[in-house]
């Protein structure tokens, strides 16, 4: 939690809570069917997933940053769309080139909005996994009474605090590094952001514009750096590389859930053939459970006797009365 674009320091823990969104169940899914391999907790007093069996391709669409010894993490944020369309493709064309993907996937997808300046370092960044993203605040020019005009910001770069962008504005005003404005004010409410930048009389507003970008985080770089761990190792990643990484983790995780159920099946038909097997001996087996001293002497009888495995054995003395019905039978 980094705060608020407003300059608000993040609240303690004490004050937080979270609640998961519907998505979050697609993180979660058929992790009881052991789709992950579980490993000890830091105290080793219980057990967690040492990774979750993603529906959702969460890294490339939440983004990542981190920093360990000696390398670091910055993934951009991506739309969640637009990812799933390539990696459909990709599942359906497994010889896709970049340029197909690319067309599908055209850039990050950053939720302060704003807008990237120039391809050529979403390019750079997809193709080897390191590059230089220029983001720009969106802003328009518009008049203000006669030879008057004022800029109007009204989406932000990513990650840029909106309270220390003003700030940044009114020192250079202060220091007289950009002149021609007279007033800046914050406008912004619940339906979105608006920063107005009052211009005075004759100024030519593309060129304080331009020196805005130049001089404050209205124009904002974000180094990518696609570091993942792939099979305990640390790579730099491409984004073809990252999808197809996410297309054979569901491929594990379905395979590793299908054999689980499979099994479950198999149990289930094993103790199935036993009950069936039971009933076509019904009263020979009843005779000899109502001869046997306990339980476990009826179980090795049925075992001896009639070639039962322990399982169906056990399931023959835990079946109720009810089951030698017809429809039961049936």
């Amino acid at each position: 939690n980094f705060g608020s674009i407003d300059g608000d320091p993040p609240a303690a823990m004490r004050y937080t809570e979270a609640r998961m969104e519907a998505i979050s169940e697609a993180l979660l899914e058929d992790i009881d069917k052991d789709t992950v391999d579980f490993v000890p907790t830091y105290d080793e007093s219980s057990e967690e997933p040492s990774y979750l069996p993603a529906k959702v391709p969460a890294l490339l669409v939440n983004g990542s940053g981190g920093i360990a010894v000696g390398m670091a993490t910055n993934m951009p944020p991506h739309n969640l769309t637009e990812i799933c369309n390539a990696l459909i493709h990709l599942i359906n064309k497994k010889s896709a080139t970049y340029e197909e993907i690319a067309a599908l996937v055209p850039g990050p997808d950053f939720p302060t909005a704003g807008f990237i300046y120039g391809r050529s370092g979403i390019q750079q960044a997809y193709r080897e996994g390191r590059g230089q993203i220029t983001m720009r605040a969106r802003a328009t020019i518009e008049p203000m009474g006669k030879d008057r005009h004022f800029i109007c910001i009204t989406e932000i770069p990513y990650q840029v605090n909106k309270a220390r962008l003003i700030e940044k504005i009114a020192e250079l005003v202060q220091t007289k590094r950009i002149e021609g404005i007279s007033d800046i004010r914050d406008e912004s409410d619940r339906d979105g952001i608006r920063v107005v930048v009052e211009l005075k009389r004759g100024e030519q507003a593309p060129i304080i514009l331009n020196k805005l970008y130049k001089l404050t985080p209205m124009q904002s770089t974000f180094g990518v750096i696609n570091l993942a761990i792939v099979n305990n190792q640390p790579r730099v990643l491409t984004l073809m590389q990252l999808l197809r990484h996410f297309i054979d983790h569901r491929v594990d995780v379905v395979r590793r859930r299908t054999q689980f159920l499979l099994r479950q099946a198999e149990e289930r038909a094993h103790i199935l053939e036993g009950l069936y097997k039971a009933l076509d001996n019904i009263d020979a087996v009843i005779k000899l459970i109502r001869a046997a001293k306990n339980p476990l002497e009826a179980r090795d009888g049925l075992i001896s006797e009639f070639e039962f495995s322990e399982r169906q054995a056990k399931a023959i003395l835990e079946m109720q009365l009810q089951r030698l019905t017809n429809l039961e039978r049936q």
